[in-house]
């Protein structure tokens, strides 16, 4: 499982760099301002979430079960909250509306949470 964690966040690491220079460069003249701030922000989140699967593989003190419950959230929760903020705010570019599938981005914050809210769980219970 860690390494599948840590292919898994250096994927998204590299996504979120190609998508932060396409962003800063190839979508600057497509999109408003306000599109933009959108767009860094999934490619931000996608970042931090990258670096805390990277983490998240050589913490030893989460049983095998709970990483991988962990994992899923983080995967799913980025994907649905980066993913979805991606599309919005392409969505003029992309040709058709997203906009009744802009549900699923509070989903995927709240998957992300509650990833983050199990680590610490975990870490409260395990002997340092």
């Amino acid at each position: 499982m860690s390494k599948q964690i840590i292919i898994t966040g250096l994927l998204f690491g590299i996504i979120a760099i190609v998508l932060g220079a396409f962003g800063a460069h190839g979508l600057k003249k497509h999109l408003l301002p306000e599109q933009l701030i959108s767009f860094e922000t999934g490619v931000k989140y996608l970042m931090y979430h990258g670096l805390f699967l990277l983490a998240l593989a050589k913490f030893d003190f989460i049983p095998s079960t709970a990483l991988s419950s962990i994992y899923w959230l983080v995967v799913i929760g980025a994907l649905f909250f980066s993913g979805s903020i991606f599309l919005l705010t392409t969505e003029s570019l992309i040709g058709f509306s997203i906009k009744k599938f802009a549900w699923i981005t509070p989903i995927g914050g709240t998957l992300l949470i509650i990833a983050w809210i199990l680590t610490l769980w975990n870490a409260l219970k395990a002997n340092f």
